[in-house]
């Protein structure tokens, strides 16, 4: 049986992600470390983007303080038109819940829960009832209608991330997010799962943005952001593996 996407994707204008000026600081003992230094930046809505650069650069800092699960130290951080950068601790988190989907490298699957609950537990949480027709559509196009009553215990690194996808994707986010999705994966298994993430995104007209350090990952995306020490230092369109890896080792000397 097909299972049709049952919510056509949202026309594709205006602005998904912004970022303005943003800095963030960590202290370390008396001394302070800056992982983000003043960063602007704008993702068109539905496009595919990839953050790369070496160890410390501020990719995941930069992943974190967009998708509103660490707060700049200053500057803003604009999401779908609403500036989160201003919102109180709860107004953060609800907004997270209804417009924000996040992929972890670790999956963070509940693992008591079956696949079934946990690709629901966003908008169990939210206290939203589940729209069938959405959910049909998601467990079809992650190919997991047969592991729905498994735990996570039960499942293939693969099959773990597919459904840590469909969880991100339940709530309809206005981003998905994605730190390091492919990393706990074998190449293969990992090619497939963000070849499956790039696609899906591009049928929902979703917004994808994903860190990675691994070059063959950035090179599916439509646009690659290269980062060195907490600055956005040069952006590249459609580029291959190998100009990403040659890219990143420049701004690395």
């Amino acid at each position: 049986m097909t299972v049709t996407n049952p919510m056509p994707a949202p026309p594709l204008t205006g602005t998904a992600v912004a970022l303005h000026d943003v800095r963030k600081t960590y202290r370390n003992g008396p001394a302070t470390t800056a992982a983000l230094r003043g960063l602007t930046l704008t993702l068109r809505p539905g496009s595919i983007t990839a953050v790369v650069g070496q160890s410390g650069s501020g990719k995941s800092t930069l992943l974190h303080c967009a998708a509103g699960l660490d707060r700049p130290t200053s500057g803003t951080v604009v999401v779908g038109g609403h500036d989160i950068s201003t919102l109180g601790d709860d107004a953060l988190t609800r907004f997270r819940r209804d417009h924000v989907g996040f992929v972890f490298q670790a999956y963070n699957l509940v693992g008591h829960l079956s696949v079934r609950d946990n690709i629901d537990l966003p908008l169990v949480l939210a206290g939203r009832g589940a729209d069938p027709d959405w959910v049909a559509h998601l467990v079809h196009r992650m190919d997991l209608g047969a592991l729905l009553d498994r735990r996570p215990g039960q499942l293939s690194g693969g099959q773990a991330q597919r459904v840590a996808i469909a969880r991100a994707l339940v709530t309809r986010p206005t981003v998905v997010f994605a730190d390091e999705p492919t990393g706990a994966l074998d190449s293969a298994t990992g090619t497939a799962v963000l070849t499956l993430l790039r696609d899906t995104a591009r049928d929902l007209g979703q917004t994808l943005v994903v860190v990675t350090h691994d070059s063959r990952v950035a090179a599916v995306a439509d646009r690659v952001l290269v980062l060195s020490d907490g600055l956005l230092v040069d952006t590249l369109d459609t580029p291959t593996a190998d100009e990403v890896t040659a890219r990143v080792l420049a701004v690395g000397r």
